[in-house]
């Protein structure tokens, strides 16, 4: 393999026109309501399952399916520590089967740098009066916890974006 990442462009072409759609869907979802929608988690699971035995070998898209299973079984956990919100467990793991296993370094890497994105971004926009006002209503603002789908969202797509560009 050539390239610096594992996915190649022509599975991420595949992926990204529904990737963008569901991951601002479900940043804006968790902002607004600190909830990330199970619709938002079918959704992207759909497009796994309909999308991708054209954008990947039947082989390997069979074997990302224990992706899947291993993120849930690891989020039930950590969300039963209360550790982390069910919602993000249930997105983590319906991302997981869009990663290749041999990304996972990168994944982690490029997740670390989202989250400190998706923090600082939240906090610094919460501190600008015209925007606070315009999205007054975003429970994020109050909530204790941190909406972890902006960072989540932010993830998949600049992976699949990272893809299309240097695979």
């Amino acid at each position: 393999m050539n390239s610096m990442i594992a996915t190649s462009h022509v599975t991420a072409l595949w992926f990204l026109p529904f990737a963008i759609p569901i991951g601002v869907w479900v940043a804006w979802s968790d902002m607004k309501f600190m909830k990330i929608p199970n619709k938002a988690v079918l959704a992207l699971l759909a497009v796994f399952l309909l999308v991708g035995p054209l954008a990947l070998p039947l082989e390997v898209w069979a074997w990302r399916w224990t992706q899947f299973a291993a993120v849930l079984a690891v989020g039930f956990a950590l969300n039963m520590a209360r550790l982390v919100g069910a919602g993000d467990a249930k997105f983590a793991a319906a991302m997981a089967p869009f990663f290749a296993l041999g990304d996972l370094r990168f994944g982690l890497a490029l997740f670390a740098a989202c989250l400190l994105a998706a923090f600082f971004s939240h906090r610094g926009l919460g501190l600008i009066g015209l925007f606070r006002s315009a999205t007054a209503d975003w429970a994020s603002w109050t909530h204790k916890d941190f909406p972890m789908g902006l960072a989540l969202a932010g993830t998949l797509i600049f992976y699949l974006l990272t893809a299309l560009i240097i695979a």
